[in-house]
């Protein structure tokens, strides 16, 4: 019998004590990590731009409606708002996180996407035409936002000598791509960030990697492009497009004390579909 891999299978206290927040996990890829952590134990704050967010692609009404659906795991869940590409937001989230839950132990910095000015996609999207104001976007969206996050927690995980912390990048972070190519070159941006930032935290345990996904299907990724039927495929093959629970299964591993001696790393989660050396 087919696997069921729309919920991962891991053991239920493996995080129990820990609190997390995952950034971009009012719905979609974001959701299901958060999903995954409160399996394992953790009491999690989820995170999106604001409360209507979620209701985007048909994933919940809102913001504290998810919560509130996640909540019945058996650990506690609270919601965050805010654009982490704003210094006073992050503040204030990672405040109300810690006012209400305690001292955040694990951050996952997954909001991001190929997303412009005008809140879409850009177009034209290439290396020569994309225009200023969306690589601007793109990139206050993915590096900026995740350093500013970084910059909010990463300080008093180093305090107390414990923590960690999970970046995303993307396939497109370590090869020539086109279209996306700002989108490629913010989340190349995110990995070698990720490496000077485990190389500061190394003295106090911190410990500070990437997850680089391959095309996953969220809803957002199915509701926005058009998608290979022969890709969504079931069985052996990893000729196909990833689960999202099984990206969330590697973002939960480096979050836990099972990978306490692995940071400054990527981990490419594509089925094998980039196979370079780097």
């Amino acid at each position: 019998m087919e696997q069921d891999l729309s919920q991962a299978a891991m053991p239920a206290a493996s995080l129990g004590g820990q609190v997390a927040l995952v950034t971009g996990s009012g719905r979609g890829l974001g959701r299901t990590i958060a999903e995954a952590l409160i399996a394992r134990g953790a009491d999690v704050a989820i995170h999106d731009i604001n409360e209507e967010a979620p209701a985007q692609y048909g994933e919940g009404a809102n913001l504290s409606a998810v919560a509130a659906t996640l909540s019945g795991a058996g650990t506690r869940v609270i919601g965050v708002t805010g654009d982490i590409s704003d210094e006073s937001a992050v503040a204030a989230m990672t405040a109300a996180v810690e006012a209400g839950l305690g001292p955040i132990s694990i951050l996952v910095n997954c909001a991001g996407g190929d997303i412009g000015a005008a809140g879409t996609k850009p177009d034209p999207n290439g290396a020569l035409d994309v225009s200023l104001a969306d690589a601007m976007a793109v990139f206050q969206r993915n590096f900026i936002g995740t350093m500013l996050m970084c910059r909010a927690i990463a300080p008093g995980m180093a305090a107390r000598q414990a923590g960690a912390i999970v970046n995303f990048g993307s396939l497109n972070a370590h090869q020539g791509v086109s279209p996306e190519v700002v989108y490629g070159c913010a989340k190349a941006a995110i990995v070698h960030y990720t490496r000077c930032l485990a190389l500061e935290l190394r003295p106090s345990g911190v410990r500070v990697n990437v997850v680089s996904p391959g095309p996953t299907m969220t809803a957002r990724f199915l509701a926005t492009r058009a998608t290979d039927p022969r890709m969504m495929g079931e069985g052996a093959s990893l000729d196909r497009y990833a689960r999202p629970a099984e990206i969330a299964s590697a973002v939960a591993f480096l979050a836990a004390p099972d990978s306490g001696f692995i940071s400054g790393q990527v981990l490419r989660v594509d089925g094998g579909i980039g196979l370079y050396a780097a």
